[in-house]
Protein backbone atom coordinates (compact mmCIF):
# COMPACT_ATOMS: atom_id res chain seq x y z
CA UNK A 1 0.00 0.00 0.00
CA UNK A 2 1.02 3.90 -1.11
CA UNK A 3 -0.63 6.02 1.63
CA UNK A 4 -0.71 9.89 -0.44
CA UNK A 5 -3.44 11.03 0.91
CA UNK A 6 -1.75 12.77 4.12
CA UNK A 7 -4.07 16.23 3.77
CA UNK A 8 -6.74 14.17 4.66
CA UNK A 9 -5.57 12.46 7.45
CA UNK A 10 -2.15 11.50 8.98
CA UNK A 11 -1.36 8.04 11.01
CA UNK A 12 -0.55 8.55 14.57
CA UNK A 13 3.02 8.17 15.25
CA UNK A 14 3.76 5.46 17.52
CA UNK A 15 5.43 7.19 19.95
CA UNK A 16 1.77 9.06 19.97
CA UNK A 17 -0.08 6.48 20.37
CA UNK A 18 1.78 5.23 23.18
CA UNK A 19 1.56 8.34 25.17
CA UNK A 20 -2.08 7.96 24.52
CA UNK A 21 -2.54 4.65 25.96
CA UNK A 22 -0.21 5.62 28.83
CA UNK A 23 -2.24 8.99 29.97
CA UNK A 24 -5.38 6.83 29.68
CA UNK A 25 -4.47 4.08 32.13
CA UNK A 26 -2.58 5.69 34.52
CA UNK A 27 -3.25 9.49 34.21
CA UNK A 28 -7.52 9.29 33.99
CA UNK A 29 -8.62 11.92 36.55
CA UNK A 30 -10.24 14.72 35.66
CA UNK A 31 -8.00 17.31 35.46
CA UNK A 32 -10.42 20.24 37.75
CA UNK A 33 -10.59 17.06 40.21
CA UNK A 34 -8.84 18.34 43.45
CA UNK A 35 -7.79 14.96 44.44
CA UNK A 36 -4.28 13.32 43.53
CA UNK A 37 -5.54 11.90 40.38
CA UNK A 38 -6.93 15.06 38.83
CA UNK A 39 -3.92 17.25 39.90
CA UNK A 40 -1.83 14.47 38.51
CA UNK A 41 -4.01 15.01 34.68
CA UNK A 42 -3.88 19.05 35.73
CA UNK A 43 0.18 18.87 35.98
CA UNK A 44 -0.05 16.82 32.47
CA UNK A 45 -1.99 18.70 30.74
CA UNK A 46 -0.29 22.05 31.39
CA UNK A 47 3.10 20.87 30.53
CA UNK A 48 1.25 19.95 27.10
CA UNK A 49 0.10 23.34 26.77
CA UNK A 50 3.39 24.79 27.56
CA UNK A 51 5.09 22.75 24.76
CA UNK A 52 2.78 23.79 22.31
CA UNK A 53 3.00 26.96 23.36
CA UNK A 54 6.82 26.69 23.37
CA UNK A 55 7.14 25.11 19.53
CA UNK A 56 5.06 28.30 18.45
CA UNK A 57 7.10 30.70 20.37
CA UNK A 58 4.05 32.41 22.26
CA UNK A 59 2.62 32.15 25.74
CA UNK A 60 0.82 29.16 27.53
CA UNK A 61 -2.01 31.49 28.12
CA UNK A 62 -2.40 31.84 24.26
CA UNK A 63 -3.13 28.24 23.71
CA UNK A 64 -6.48 26.58 23.83
CA UNK A 65 -7.56 22.87 22.98
CA UNK A 66 -10.23 21.73 20.45
CA UNK A 67 -11.89 18.85 18.90
CA UNK A 68 -9.61 19.74 15.58
CA UNK A 69 -9.63 22.38 12.65
CA UNK A 70 -13.33 22.63 11.95
CA UNK A 71 -14.32 23.77 15.91
CA UNK A 72 -11.04 25.52 15.97
CA UNK A 73 -12.21 28.01 12.77
CA UNK A 74 -15.80 27.86 13.99
CA UNK A 75 -14.43 29.37 17.58
CA UNK A 76 -12.26 31.80 16.14
CA UNK A 77 -14.82 33.15 13.25
CA UNK A 78 -18.12 32.63 15.04
CA UNK A 79 -16.49 33.42 18.57
CA UNK A 80 -15.22 36.64 17.32
CA UNK A 81 -17.96 38.14 15.12
CA UNK A 82 -20.50 37.73 18.27
CA UNK A 83 -17.68 39.41 20.53
CA UNK A 84 -17.66 41.85 17.78
CA UNK A 85 -21.03 42.55 16.76
CA UNK A 86 -21.36 46.07 18.31
CA UNK A 87 -18.66 47.39 16.48
CA UNK A 88 -19.37 46.11 13.22
CA UNK A 89 -20.85 42.72 11.16
CA UNK A 90 -18.18 42.89 8.04
CA UNK A 91 -15.62 39.84 7.64
CA UNK A 92 -13.17 38.88 4.96
CA UNK A 93 -12.08 35.73 3.53
CA UNK A 94 -11.16 34.21 0.29
CA UNK A 95 -12.85 32.36 -2.11
CA UNK A 96 -10.89 29.13 -1.34
CA UNK A 97 -11.56 28.61 2.19
CA UNK A 98 -12.13 24.93 4.22
CA UNK A 99 -15.45 24.57 4.07
CA UNK A 100 -15.52 24.78 8.36
CA UNK A 101 -14.44 28.60 7.13
CA UNK A 102 -16.80 28.63 4.35
CA UNK A 103 -19.89 27.38 6.53
CA UNK A 104 -19.12 28.95 9.25
CA UNK A 105 -19.40 32.65 7.38
CA UNK A 106 -22.11 31.41 5.79
CA UNK A 107 -23.96 30.40 8.98
CA UNK A 108 -23.19 34.20 10.08
CA UNK A 109 -25.07 35.70 7.04
CA UNK A 110 -28.29 34.51 8.39
CA UNK A 111 -27.43 36.92 11.85
CA UNK A 112 -26.74 39.90 9.71
CA UNK A 113 -23.31 39.76 8.94
CA UNK A 114 -21.85 40.38 5.72
CA UNK A 115 -18.89 38.31 3.92
CA UNK A 116 -16.52 39.50 1.05
CA UNK A 117 -15.00 36.43 -0.61
CA UNK A 118 -11.31 37.74 -2.24
CA UNK A 119 -10.43 36.30 -5.53
CA UNK A 120 -7.01 34.16 -5.83
CA UNK A 121 -4.85 34.18 -9.38
CA UNK A 122 -4.00 30.95 -10.86
CA UNK A 123 -1.48 30.32 -8.49
CA UNK A 124 -4.41 30.34 -5.89
CA UNK A 125 -3.11 33.45 -4.20
CA UNK A 126 -5.16 36.69 -3.27
CA UNK A 127 -3.88 40.20 -4.12
CA UNK A 128 -3.11 41.59 -1.19
CA UNK A 129 -4.67 45.18 -2.98
CA UNK A 130 -7.89 43.46 -3.04
CA UNK A 131 -7.33 43.04 0.58
CA UNK A 132 -6.68 46.65 1.01
CA UNK A 133 -9.69 47.80 -0.87
CA UNK A 134 -12.22 45.18 0.83
CA UNK A 135 -11.56 46.61 4.25
CA UNK A 136 -13.88 49.02 5.79
CA UNK A 137 -14.91 50.59 9.12
CA UNK A 138 -17.36 48.02 9.61
CA UNK A 139 -14.71 45.13 9.28
CA UNK A 140 -14.15 42.87 12.42
CA UNK A 141 -12.23 39.90 11.03
CA UNK A 142 -10.14 38.74 8.29
CA UNK A 143 -9.89 34.86 8.07
CA UNK A 144 -7.56 33.41 5.24
CA UNK A 145 -6.04 29.66 5.55
CA UNK A 146 -2.34 29.60 5.26
CA UNK A 147 -1.68 26.25 3.32
CA UNK A 148 -5.09 25.59 0.72
CA UNK A 149 -5.67 22.00 1.53
CA UNK A 150 -6.57 21.35 -2.31
CA UNK A 151 -3.89 22.51 -4.12
CA UNK A 152 -0.99 23.65 -1.18
CA UNK A 153 -0.95 27.85 -2.76
CA UNK A 154 0.51 29.64 0.36
CA UNK A 155 -0.78 32.83 1.44
CA UNK A 156 1.31 35.74 1.77
CA UNK A 157 0.88 35.75 5.43
CA UNK A 158 3.13 37.89 6.65
CA UNK A 159 2.57 40.41 4.41
CA UNK A 160 -1.39 40.39 5.00
CA UNK A 161 -0.47 41.04 8.87
CA UNK A 162 2.05 43.47 7.56
CA UNK A 163 -1.16 45.15 6.40
CA UNK A 164 -3.35 44.44 8.94
CA UNK A 165 -1.17 46.33 11.80
CA UNK A 166 -2.19 49.35 10.27
CA UNK A 167 -5.84 48.21 11.24
CA UNK A 168 -5.89 47.70 14.45
CA UNK A 169 -9.16 46.78 14.61
CA UNK A 170 -9.39 44.18 12.73
CA UNK A 171 -8.85 40.88 13.68
CA UNK A 172 -6.61 38.58 11.72
CA UNK A 173 -7.40 34.58 11.99
CA UNK A 174 -5.28 32.23 9.99
CA UNK A 175 -6.42 28.59 9.46
CA UNK A 176 -3.16 26.70 9.87
CA UNK A 177 -4.31 23.34 9.53
CA UNK A 178 -2.49 22.39 6.52
CA UNK A 179 0.31 24.46 6.97
CA UNK A 180 1.60 23.19 10.36
CA UNK A 181 4.40 20.91 10.42
CA UNK A 182 5.02 21.70 6.68
CA UNK A 183 5.40 25.52 5.64
CA UNK A 184 7.14 27.71 8.84
CA UNK A 185 4.74 30.42 10.04
CA UNK A 186 5.74 33.04 12.73
CA UNK A 187 2.76 33.90 14.59
CA UNK A 188 3.83 36.64 16.37
CA UNK A 189 5.70 38.11 13.30
CA UNK A 190 3.11 37.48 11.12
CA UNK A 191 0.90 39.65 13.70
CA UNK A 192 -1.80 36.51 13.77
CA UNK A 193 -4.45 36.98 16.35
CA UNK A 194 -5.72 33.64 16.03
CA UNK A 195 -4.80 30.06 14.51
CA UNK A 196 -6.06 27.00 14.16
CA UNK A 197 -4.45 23.58 14.47
CA UNK A 198 -5.57 20.41 13.66
CA UNK A 199 -4.27 17.09 15.48
CA UNK A 200 -4.63 14.68 13.15
CA UNK A 201 -2.78 16.49 10.35
CA UNK A 202 0.41 15.89 12.27
CA UNK A 203 0.13 12.32 12.57
CA UNK A 204 -1.28 13.22 16.48
CA UNK A 205 -5.16 11.46 16.98
CA UNK A 206 -8.51 12.67 15.27
CA UNK A 207 -10.61 14.83 17.48
CA UNK A 208 -7.71 16.93 18.73
CA UNK A 209 -6.97 20.28 17.86
CA UNK A 210 -5.35 23.96 18.97
CA UNK A 211 -6.75 27.18 18.60
CA UNK A 212 -3.69 29.84 19.45
CA UNK A 213 -5.73 33.40 21.17
CA UNK A 214 -3.53 36.33 21.04
CA UNK A 215 -3.48 37.78 24.38
CA UNK A 216 -6.25 41.04 24.91
CA UNK A 217 -8.14 39.03 22.07
CA UNK A 218 -12.06 38.55 23.43
CA UNK A 219 -13.77 35.59 21.59
CA UNK A 220 -17.30 34.61 23.17
CA UNK A 221 -17.11 30.70 23.50
CA UNK A 222 -19.67 28.66 21.35
CA UNK A 223 -19.84 25.91 24.10
CA UNK A 224 -20.85 26.74 27.93
CA UNK A 225 -20.86 24.34 30.83
CA UNK A 226 -17.84 23.98 33.11
CA UNK A 227 -16.17 26.52 32.39
CA UNK A 228 -13.05 25.10 31.32
CA UNK A 229 -10.03 26.26 29.07
CA UNK A 230 -10.51 29.86 30.52
CA UNK A 231 -14.55 29.81 29.96
CA UNK A 232 -13.58 30.02 26.20
CA UNK A 233 -14.07 25.91 25.65
CA UNK A 234 -15.98 24.68 28.02
CA UNK A 235 -15.75 20.49 28.82
CA UNK A 236 -13.90 18.22 30.44
CA UNK A 237 -10.16 18.26 28.07
CA UNK A 238 -8.96 14.91 26.73
CA UNK A 239 -5.91 14.91 28.32
CA UNK A 240 -4.61 11.92 26.90
CA UNK A 241 -5.71 13.12 23.29
CA UNK A 242 -3.95 16.43 24.19
CA UNK A 243 -0.51 15.13 25.79
CA UNK A 244 -0.41 12.74 22.82
CA UNK A 245 -1.35 16.00 20.06
CA UNK A 246 1.66 17.78 22.26
CA UNK A 247 4.17 14.76 21.39
CA UNK A 248 3.08 14.56 17.14
CA UNK A 249 3.22 18.28 17.27
CA UNK A 250 7.20 17.98 18.62
CA UNK A 251 7.98 15.52 16.34
CA UNK A 252 6.43 17.22 13.25
CA UNK A 253 8.32 20.29 13.97
CA UNK A 254 11.53 18.47 14.68
CA UNK A 255 10.87 16.21 11.03
CA UNK A 256 10.01 19.68 9.59
CA UNK A 257 13.52 20.72 10.42
CA UNK A 258 15.33 17.20 9.45
CA UNK A 259 13.35 15.93 6.34
CA UNK A 260 11.83 19.43 4.69
CA UNK A 261 14.29 18.75 1.63
CA UNK A 262 13.46 14.88 1.22
CA UNK A 263 9.45 16.29 1.12
CA UNK A 264 10.56 18.82 -1.52
CA UNK A 265 12.43 16.53 -3.76
CA UNK A 266 9.84 13.85 -3.57
CA UNK A 267 7.66 16.68 -5.00
CA UNK A 268 10.08 18.10 -7.46
CA UNK A 269 10.09 15.01 -8.78
CA UNK A 270 5.82 13.87 -9.19
CA UNK A 271 5.59 17.55 -10.65
CA UNK A 272 8.10 17.27 -13.15
CA UNK A 273 6.96 13.59 -13.85
CA UNK A 274 2.97 14.91 -14.64
CA UNK A 275 3.72 18.03 -15.98
CA UNK A 276 5.20 16.26 -19.10
CA UNK A 277 1.86 13.63 -19.80
CA UNK A 278 -0.16 13.92 -22.27
CA UNK A 279 -3.26 15.14 -21.21
CA UNK A 280 -2.38 16.47 -17.66
CA UNK A 281 -2.38 19.36 -16.17
CA UNK A 282 -1.10 20.53 -12.88
CA UNK A 283 -3.01 22.63 -10.26
CA UNK A 284 -0.81 23.32 -7.92
CA UNK A 285 1.46 26.37 -8.18
CA UNK A 286 5.29 24.54 -8.13
CA UNK A 287 6.39 27.33 -5.48
CA UNK A 288 3.36 25.78 -2.93
CA UNK A 289 3.15 23.70 0.19
CA UNK A 290 6.51 20.75 -0.57
CA UNK A 291 3.57 18.40 0.63
CA UNK A 292 0.55 18.87 -2.05
CA UNK A 293 0.57 17.72 -5.95
CA UNK A 294 -2.51 18.59 -7.37
CA UNK A 295 -3.99 17.56 -11.13
CA UNK A 296 -6.37 17.19 -13.84
CA UNK A 297 -7.13 15.36 -16.69
CA UNK A 298 -9.61 16.95 -18.51
CA UNK A 299 -12.63 14.63 -19.66
CA UNK A 300 -11.58 11.92 -16.95
CA UNK A 301 -14.05 11.61 -14.10
CA UNK A 302 -11.94 12.04 -10.54
CA UNK A 303 -13.67 9.28 -9.55
CA UNK A 304 -12.89 6.79 -12.12
CA UNK A 305 -8.69 8.12 -11.73
CA UNK A 306 -8.70 7.73 -7.77
CA UNK A 307 -10.32 3.86 -7.97
CA UNK A 308 -8.12 2.85 -10.59
CA UNK A 309 -5.16 4.07 -8.58
CA UNK A 310 -6.80 2.21 -5.54
CA UNK A 311 -6.76 -0.50 -7.37
CA UNK A 312 -3.16 -0.83 -7.40
CA UNK A 313 -2.92 -0.22 -3.86
CA UNK A 314 -2.61 3.68 -4.34
CA UNK A 315 -4.51 5.85 -2.12
CA UNK A 316 -5.17 9.50 -3.24
CA UNK A 317 -8.47 12.38 -3.01
CA UNK A 318 -10.36 14.12 -5.26
CA UNK A 319 -11.51 17.51 -3.44
CA UNK A 320 -11.52 18.07 -0.04
CA UNK A 321 -11.58 15.18 2.33
CA UNK A 322 -14.32 17.36 4.34
CA UNK A 323 -16.58 17.74 1.11
CA UNK A 324 -15.13 14.62 -1.56
CA UNK A 325 -17.98 12.90 -1.07
CA UNK A 326 -21.11 15.67 -1.52
CA UNK A 327 -19.52 16.91 -4.63
CA UNK A 328 -17.04 16.18 -7.06
CA UNK A 329 -15.84 19.60 -8.30
CA UNK A 330 -13.02 21.09 -6.49
CA UNK A 331 -14.13 24.68 -5.70
CA UNK A 332 -10.28 25.55 -5.24
CA UNK A 333 -9.33 24.80 -9.08
CA UNK A 334 -12.19 26.28 -10.23
CA UNK A 335 -11.70 29.62 -8.70
CA UNK A 336 -7.98 29.60 -10.06
CA UNK A 337 -8.73 28.33 -13.57
CA UNK A 338 -12.60 29.70 -14.50
CA UNK A 339 -12.53 25.43 -16.20
CA UNK A 340 -15.26 23.17 -15.32
CA UNK A 341 -13.78 20.41 -17.14
CA UNK A 342 -10.43 20.60 -15.08
CA UNK A 343 -12.59 21.36 -11.94
CA UNK A 344 -14.39 18.09 -12.31
CA UNK A 345 -11.11 15.69 -12.77
CA UNK A 346 -9.06 16.69 -9.55
CA UNK A 347 -6.93 14.48 -7.97
CA UNK A 348 -4.67 15.36 -4.98
CA UNK A 349 -1.47 13.98 -4.20
CA UNK A 350 -0.03 14.49 -0.44
CA UNK A 351 2.81 12.85 1.12
CA UNK A 352 4.34 13.48 4.54
CA UNK A 353 7.55 12.80 6.34
CA UNK A 354 7.50 9.32 6.14
CA UNK A 355 6.70 8.88 2.16
CA UNK A 356 10.18 7.58 0.15
CA UNK A 357 10.64 8.35 -3.42
CA UNK A 358 10.61 5.00 -4.38
CA UNK A 359 6.81 5.10 -3.98
CA UNK A 360 6.38 8.20 -6.05
CA UNK A 361 8.19 6.40 -8.47
CA UNK A 362 5.23 4.01 -8.40
CA UNK A 363 2.98 6.17 -8.35
CA UNK A 364 4.06 8.49 -11.05
CA UNK A 365 4.39 4.95 -13.38
CA UNK A 366 0.82 3.84 -12.10
CA UNK A 367 -1.11 7.27 -13.17
CA UNK A 368 1.00 7.17 -16.86
CA UNK A 369 -0.60 3.87 -17.27
CA UNK A 370 -3.85 4.21 -15.99
CA UNK A 371 -4.25 7.48 -17.87
CA UNK A 372 -3.46 6.00 -21.54
CA UNK A 373 -5.56 3.20 -20.78
CA UNK A 374 -8.78 5.39 -20.04
CA UNK A 375 -7.93 7.56 -23.12
CA UNK A 376 -7.47 4.49 -24.74
CA UNK A 377 -11.18 2.86 -23.41
CA UNK A 378 -12.62 6.40 -24.37
CA UNK A 379 -11.50 6.75 -27.36
CA UNK A 380 -12.62 3.65 -28.89
CA UNK A 381 -16.24 4.40 -26.74
CA UNK A 382 -16.33 7.74 -29.24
Amino acid sequence: MIYFDNSATTKPYPEVIESFMKVSSDYFGNPSSLHGLGVQSEKLLSAARKQIADLLEVKSSEIYFTSGGTEGNNLAIKGTALSQRNRGKHIITTAIEHPSVEDACQALTKMGYEITYLPVNEFGQIDLNDLKHALREDTILVSVMHVNNEVGSIQPIAEMGKLLKQYPHVLFHVDNVQGAGKVSLSIRDANVDLCTISGHKVHGLKGTGILYVREGVRVNPLFHGGNQETKIRSGTENVAGIVALSKAFRISMSNQLLCHDKLQQIKNYLYKGLKELDGVLINSPEKGAPHIVNFSVPGLKSEVLLHALESEGIYVSTTSACSSKKRTVSKTVDAMFHNQARSESVIRISTTYSNEMEEAKQVLAAIQKIVANLEKIMRVAK
